[in-house]
């Protein structure tokens, strides 16, 4: 696969150019860029700019609302909700997490319940910039349904994503982001695409048996990740994202890419502490520090493999690509092109 490296602003900037050619306002649109963008800077591009025709695809087939008025109620100093009206899932995700970080500044700990939403990308730019703003977080959100309960033989719940983040005053935060399968369905359709095999423990075919066939998976189910315990975590999520929001839940959230016309209504959480609350930047740093050298300085069973923290991975290859350029797939960048009309 051909790939193309871009600055990081100039992808940004195309990125914003085709969603406001799509019918997004210019502002929303750039706020909508910057978590896809910061998804290619992390290298998950199943989750990046790729995304861009995805959510356009919908919006012209009024599947989603590209001028959707999203709506922030606060209930309470700390408490909001959010009705993202089926607007663009990013662009829901950035003002929750405006309305929390307003409650996490005004109360210590903030929470936003969205709903009427749409995919939003992954995690770890939320949480990225919460931790840029000395915030630790919590952001959930539900999915279509992908999961069948544990013992089941039909899919009833989501591959429900969940991230926690941690601020390092000086470095890298500390970012798991996860959803909660063996692998994501998207990496299963990649992997469809170009006709390789998946492997095994992803998923099972319709009829519940394990499979390596990647359009089987797809017409069956995933796996959660350890079992039982992957899919309590996931309808867990899916009772704090979905249900406590207002959302659709479990069966009831529609599939984006089997009725693409209809609102999904998935519905996110996001809880965000101010860590500042709890000591100085300099407290902080210190004990971050010293967290990180304590599992650095674990021996590592294979040499080649030294241990690392959750999202080190991602961190690193953030660093990189700003200074080196994000690398995308070469049509996905002649496909933003094509939308702004460049």
């Amino acid at each position: 696969m051909s790939e193309t490296a871009l600055p990081e602003a100039d992808l940004l900037d195309l990125a914003t150019r085709a969603l406001t050619a799509g019918g997004m306002l210019a502002e929303e649109a750039a706020l909508v860029a910057r978590v896809l963008v910061l998804a290619d800077l992390f290298g998950v591009r199943t989750h990046g700019i790729s995304r861009v025709a995805q959510y356009l695809d919908r919006v012209r087939i009024g599947g989603i609302d590209a001028r959707a008025d999203v709506a922030t109620l606060r209930v309470a100093p700390g408490l909001a909700t959010v009705d993202g009206r089926n607007g663009i899932g990013p662009l829901v995700g950035m003002r929750a997490l405006e309305a929390a970080m307003e409650g996490a500044r005004a109360a210590g700990i903030g929470a936003a319940f969205a709903r009427g939403s749409n995919h939003f990308g992954p995690i770890m730019p939320y949480a990225l910039l919460a931790a840029e703003q000395g915030f630790a977080s919590i952001i959930a959100s539900n999915a279509t349904t992908t999961i069948a309960p544990w013992g089941g033989k039909d899919t009833r719940v989501g591959n429900n994503p969940i991230g926690i983040g941690v601020p390092n005053p000086g470095g890298d935060p500390v970012i798991l982001d996860m959803a909660l399968s063996v692998a994501a369905r998207a990496k299963i359709r990649a992997l469809a695409q170009r006709g390789e095999l998946i492997p095994e423990g992803w998923a099972t075919d319709s009829e519940g048996k394990p499979t390596t066939d990647p359009k089987a998976a797809l017409s069956g189910f995933l796996l959660p990740v350890g079992g039982h315990k992957g899919y309590g975590l996931a309808v867990m999520v899916d009772l704090l994202a979905g249900l406590l929001s207002g959302a659709s839940y479990l069966t009831h959230v529609q599939a984006w890419d089997k009725n693409p016309g209809a609102p999904q209504n998935l519905g996110h959480v996001f809880i965000l502490i101010d860590t500042s609350r709890l000591g100085s930047a300099e407290w902080l740093r210190d004990r971050m520090a010293d967290f990180a050298a304590i599992l650095h300085e674990t021996p590592a069973a294979d040499s080649a493999s030294p241990v690392m923290l959750p999202g080190e991975r991602e961190m690193a290859a953030y660093a990189r690509g700003r200074t080196e350029g994000v690398r995308v797939a070469t049509a996905d960048i002649e496909r933003l092109r094509e939308l702004a009309g460049t």
